[in-house]
């Protein structure tokens, strides 16, 4: 394990916001090889991917045509990695609570409380885990895979992602809809545990 030192003023802030904010490893690729890869992406229409459905009045849901600005695979990039993520978090706001946690410093199964409990250092090696997995993803790309659909996965170690058309399809949506309510579902216990009341029939504090 690294050993980074811990007297390091704001390092946990640091840390937790760098996590927010760090982006896809696209600062490692060729310039010619990602100004291509942009240039085909502006290309794809927001009507050709996946995610209209009973919660989206069965038609595309952009109310502040976001798309004008933003081109739709990349769009869709974010909702995934951001979905995926909140799926993440809403097993790790629980866990605690009810299966343990290891160990060390950590001594709260509040999940707020507990940012600030944990090391410098596991976040600075979390962030890193991180960056190595963006890298792999964004290499994996460039190789011709995807990581959003739409083609062979970039990472599927355990062979699950189906090889015919139609089951991708189904598989996708699956994902992108468990990923849009855990969204909403880890933003509601943000929002319960700092204003009371604010979300009904979850208590104070949550």
């Amino acid at each position: 394990l690294l050993h980074i030192p811990t007297n390091i003023s704001n390092m946990k802030t640091a840390a937790i916001f760098s996590s927010l904010f760090l982006g896809s490893a696209s600062a490692f690729a060729p310039v010619s090889r990602t100004i291509s890869s942009v240039a085909s992406l502006k290309a794809v229409s927001l009507e050709d991917i996946p995610g209209v459905g009973i919660e989206t009045g069965n038609k595309v849901w952009d109310p502040v045509d976001m798309n004008r600005w933003l081109p739709a695979d990349i769009a869709r990039d974010y909702e995934l990695a951001n979905g995926r993520v909140a799926m993440l978090a809403n097993v790790g706001w629980f866990w605690p609570t009810y299966v343990g946690h290891f160990e060390g410093k950590v001594s709260t199964t509040d999940p707020i409380a507990a940012i600030m409990q944990c090391d410098s250092q596991w976040w600075a090696q979390f962030i890193l885990l991180c960056g190595v997995f963006e890298f792999y993803k964004y290499q994996r790309k460039l190789d011709g895979k995807s990581y959003t659909g739409g083609g062979d996965a970039a990472i599927d170690f355990m062979g699950m992602y189906p090889a015919d058309e139609a089951g991708r399809r189904k598989v996708e949506m699956q994902e992108l809809k468990n990923g849009r309510l855990a969204m909403l579902g880890f933003a509601s216990y943000l929002s319960a545990h700092f204003i009371d009341g604010s979300v009904p029939m979850l208590p104070s504090g949550f």
